[in-house]
């Protein structure tokens, strides 16, 4: 609906759900087909698709819904074409079925635009979040704002220490366990000030502040007994360009941990800084993985974990057996024959050792990305 917004682009979350809608259009519009060949398909706007458009509105995107449905349109009608020539080996049955299905395919975009903009009609300004979320996108965007304005709308002190955080779940049915994390969230936060904000159907952001950088062990704690959800933390920073910097930190956590289907409950910005710009291009990731590590991207998990604590420990190996629970010489062991099996040895650049190893035990299945 909004592919190319800034705004969108900026929030995995809102990306996942544009993209989660897609694909379900694209099904509505397959099992009715696969039901009656050809028939005029009624589109369905529930409650999902309507909190979306409002989340869009209230980040002040305005939602081109028949620029979308071209786009769409044109990669969907791409993809059933490869599908019906690949299935389909009589040239007559495969011209009436692509002109039955196209006739039925565009009726469907064209009733299906129109439910939107209906629906549209009754944007997120009743939403009591609206406003604040509109502002908290201007902050982010780096737009010029005078902090005595921010902490008056949004009745939260800018002129102290601030971190960001994103909770999201990977299931809209799971929100739940999102407001228990939130409360988790502020209970364990104590008695600093915090700034929650409704994102989307499937996260918020929240903002701990403090005169002291938070300590967010106790948050961490309360957020690790959650399973269903999941945490991006941005790097502290103070005042409103502290408030607009964490965040970010955190979107990108949160964006990285997305792209590359990582597992991780809990990311924080600080390490997975350098990760986060390998991976901008997976193919690019993967090779540099491999170039890198070279046999030991396919050696044994407890290897390329015993090298990577040994570098992250600054090369003292008492403290790398101590941090993975193991004997001395067992870490002695599992170092020596690692750095065998890499390409680049870790006493050659350690830098580049330590950043592939941390890339593949963030996401374990780049190894299998190929130029293809």
């Amino acid at each position: 609906m909004a592919q190319n917004d800034p705004a969108l682009l900026a929030d995995a979350s809102l990306v996942e759900e544009d993209r989660e809608l897609n694909r379900s259009d694209s099904v509505q519009w397959l099992s009715a087909n696969v039901q009656q060949p050809g028939r005029r398909v009624e589109p369905y706007v529930g409650p999902r698709t309507t909190a979306y458009i409002n989340d869009l509105v209230s980040r002040g995107i305005a939602p081109d819904f028949a620029r979308a449905w071209r786009v769409a349109l044109g990669i969907g009608w791409r993809r059933w074409l490869e599908e019906c020539v690949a299935h389909c080996a009589d040239p007559d049955l495969l011209v009436g079925v692509l002109d039955v299905s196209a006739k039925s395919l565009v009726q469907y975009a064209l009733d299906s635009v129109a439910a939107l903009r209906e629906a549209g009609l009754t944007p997120a300004m009743g939403n009591a979040d609206a406003e604040g979320i509109a502002l908290i996108q201007l902050i982010a965007s780096g737009a010029p704002m005078p902090e005595h304005l921010a902490e008056g709308r949004l009745r939260y002190r800018m002129a102290r220490w601030h971190v960001g955080i994103v909770l999201w779940i990977d299931d809209p049915q799971q929100t739940d366990a999102l407001n228990e994390a939130i409360s988790a969230v502020r209970s364990a936060a104590g008695g600093r000030s915090a700034l929650v904000a409704r994102a989307s159907a499937t996260s918020q952001w929240i903002w701990l502040s403090g005169e002291a950088v938070p300590d967010l062990h106790h948050v961490e704690k309360a957020l690790a007994a959650s399973d269903d959800v999941r945490v991006a933390v941005g790097r502290p920073g103070r005042g409103l360009e502290g408030f607009r910097s964490s965040h970010q930190d955190a979107l990108a956590a949160q964006a990285l941990v997305i792209r590359l289907g990582a597992d991780r409950r809990l990311t924080a910005y600080a390490d997975v800084e350098l990760i986060d710009a390998l991976t901008k291009d997976r193919v690019r990731a993967h090779r540099f993985v491999i170039n890198t590590l070279g046999l030991l991207a396919d050696a044994d998990t407890a290897l390329r974990q015993a090298l990577l604590t040994y570098v992250q420990c600054g090369f003292n190996t008492t403290r790398a057996a101590a941090n993975l629970y193991a004997h001395r010489n067992t870490v002695e062991r599992r170092v020596s024959r690692a750095n065998d099996l890499s390409a680049v040895k870790v006493e050659d650049n350690p830098t580049h050792v330590a950043a592939a190893l941390l890339l593949l035990d963030l996401a374990p299945d780049i190894v299998a990305t190929t130029t293809s």
